[in-house]
């Protein structure tokens, strides 16, 4: 398991972010004291995994200086470049080079805290395809909900009711076969590999966790994340 490596997409433009993505790619942007994309490589060694494979495109100079060849960071870092948006799955497939073993896959734009370890030990024991993170998420409807019957008849009035699902977190343990699916050089996104896998009956399983999410894809879950970020600080 030491030698497993991660693929960390970190090449989008980051549109939902302007202007703060104007001269940093959303990987960049802080948290705290330091970048979104430091506190990934922290969480994925900390999981034991010390390999890390960069997808960078959009200002990568920004990231290729800040990070070198990881060393600093007790990692060693390689860089897959593309030179214009590939979407998720496309970005990946510039890594291909890379790969030749179960790895990680995750997006550059959210913060994990989960056991990653778990989840690559469940991977294999399954021996899945591909295991995403699934996240329990719980949200309120701001409407009533009513339920009626096939002729029109009311049944029921749920107001503002609680609503859970298991939402895709962007981050995947796979299998190196999975390259097999994904199209060189165009845009191509996760979640149309996952149906082609599906479609040929591969085992896609999930990690389901309670907790460890932090999606900073837009302007209010990033000011949010920080926001809460800096109250954890506080409590220290």
């Amino acid at each position: 398991m030491g030698f497993m490596k991660a693929v960390i997409l970190a090449g989008g433009l980051g549109t939902r972010l302007q202007p703060y993505t104007t001269f940093l790619p959303k990987p960049m942007l802080p948290l705290g004291e330091k970048p979104i994309l430091e506190h990934l490589i922290e969480w994925t060694r900390k999981n034991g995994v010390r390999s890390i494979v960069l997808c960078v495109s959009y200002l990568r100079k920004t990231i290729e200086d800040y990070f070198e060849d990881g060393k600093r960071f007790g990692v060693s870092i390689e860089y897959a470049i593309s030179d214009k948006p590939l979407a998720t799955a496309g970005q990946l497939k510039t890594a291909e080079k890379f790969i030749d073993d179960t790895f990680v896959c995750m997006y550059g734009d959210s913060i994990f805290d989960f056991s990653l370890r778990n989840m690559i030990k469940q991977h294999q024991q399954k021996k899945a395809f591909v295991t995403m993170s699934l996240y329990e998420y719980k949200t309120n409807l701001a409407y009533g909900v009513i339920e009626t019957a096939k002729n029109g008849r009311v049944l029921s009035w749920n107001e503002k009711p609680e609503i859970k699902a298991n939402i895709n977190m962007g981050c995947y343990v796979m299998e190196p076969k999975v390259m097999d699916l994904i199209p060189k050089n165009k845009p191509y996104g996760m979640d149309d590999v996952i149906k082609k896998a599906m479609i040929r009956k591969k085992l896609i399983n999930s990690f389901v966790t309670k907790k460890g999410f932090t999606d900073i894809g837009n302007k209010t879950t990033y000011k949010k994340a920080n926001q809460e970020y800096l109250q954890k600080l506080g409590k220290i």
